[in-house]
């Protein structure tokens, strides 16, 4: 008798309608315990992260405001705020989460339009930023998990037509291309890098041919080169990156004062509080630097420890992921790792020199509202999604 191979993505037994299948068992089972490895990890980076904020925004607080702590105080603010989302992501049923991919990629689209919209004035020559009241928002950082629910939606239901061009590549693309152009006009060259990584990462592990991910990749790759070419500001931060210490008072200052950082840091640092870049020569050293200030203050021991805490939490995330019993479970859980180790290993490379600088925050440490609620509710879904993973 013929045999077929089985799947262990997918669910055989799920009917079209989803009733009786394992996905309505899934909705409707009794939620298991919550993976409280992952929790306590990311509570432990979320606590180092208000120290270090603590720590490398005291002297600008003070200069731009008149108080120290009140970076500090707003992002334990945010963290409050996060936690919330968090523990409502955690708790939510799965069957709102997955009716939330059209409302939530509208509702982005609706957002990036707003910043390129006259009533959102820019900072720093970039339209990223929504105010609303005493705050400002980042869509950008919401634009990433509801690209990735869209993705893990499209690509566990149409496993039929993932393989074709017309159906199952084009539709993907045309949405991560709409977001990234929006993202372009900002401009925000490292979101839609970010983006159109978690795109590619997302493709490869729904089935997507490696054919047409390779044509994609080379287009991309060399539509990114003529950006740089065409840009004087781009190419100029691609220089500075290929050799910062050739115009090390100009394009490659910040690269620079971030080395400068790392090396003074030695093995065991200079101690909590005593960075001196931080004093006015490191820009943006509680945003997108802050990785070079714990570097200078708590070492190669302080970074290791760090880097560590990261690849168990990631650790964790694995094993939330394979221990999704249907595919749409997995997809999702994928896609919201992935938005996390992006932001990780992208903001280390900048800081330590190996990428270009592309204003991509560390997770859990960096300054910014948006950045650590968006966290946080990536935290609450990879919570949510471990009380049905099955070891």
């Amino acid at each position: 008798m013929a045999t077929t191979k089985k799947n262990t993505f997918v669910d055989k037994g799920e009917s079209k309608n989803g009733k009786g299948g394992p996905l309505a068992r899934a909705l409707d089972a009794t939620p298991g315990s919550f993976d409280w490895w992952l929790l306590t990890l990311a509570l432990i980076l979320l606590s180092i992260g208000l120290i270090m904020v603590l720590s490398a925004s005291g002297i600008m607080a003070e200069e731009t405001s008149g108080d120290k702590y009140y970076f500090f105080k707003r992002q334990l603010l945010f963290a409050c705020a996060g936690s919330v989302g968090l523990w409502i992501a955690a708790l939510m049923p799965r069957q709102w989460l997955y009716r939330l991919q059209y409302p939530a990629i509208f509702l982005s689209l609706l957002l990036l339009l707003v910043t390129l919209s006259p009533l959102v004035h820019p900072i720093n020559g970039a339209k990223r930023w929504i105010p609303l009241g005493p705050v400002s928002i980042q869509p950008m950082e919401f634009v990433k998990i509801s690209l990735a629910l869209y993705l893990a939606y499209f690509m566990s239901s149409k496993q039929d037509l993932i393989k074709t061009f017309s159906r199952g590549v084009i539709p993907p693309f045309a949405v991560t291309g709409l977001f990234c152009f929006l993202l372009l006009l900002q401009p925000d060259f490292g979101s839609a890098v970010v983006l159109a990584g978690i795109l590619f990462f997302m493709c490869i592990a729904g089935g997507t041919r490696f054919v047409y991910l390779f044509f994609t990749l080379a287009l991309a790759v060399a539509g990114a080169m003529a950006l740089a070419i065409a840009s004087p500001y781009r190419l100029r931060r691609l220089l500075a990156f290929l050799d910062p210490f050739e115009d090390a008072h100009n394009t490659g200052y910040q690269l620079v004062q971030s080395l400068l950082a790392f090396g003074s840091g030695g093995f065991f640092g200079v101690g909590v509080g005593a960075s001196r870049q931080k004093m006015f020569y490191l820009p943006e050293s509680h945003n997108d630097f802050i990785m070079s200030v714990l570097a200078e203050e708590l070492g190669f021991v302080g970074v290791t420890v760090v880097m560590l805490l990261f690849a168990l939490l990631f650790w964790r995330c694995y094993r939330v992921i394979m221990g999704q019993q249907n595919l749409r479970d997995r997809l999702t859980s994928f896609g919201i790792t992935c938005i996390i180790a992006m932001g990780a290993v992208m903001n280390l490379a900048v800081v330590m020199g190996v990428a270009p600088p592309k204003g991509v925050p560390m997770p859990f440490l960096s300054y910014g509202g948006s950045n650590l609620v968006a966290t946080l509710l990536c935290v609450g879904l990879l919570l949510n999604f471990s009380r049905t993973a099955r070891e």
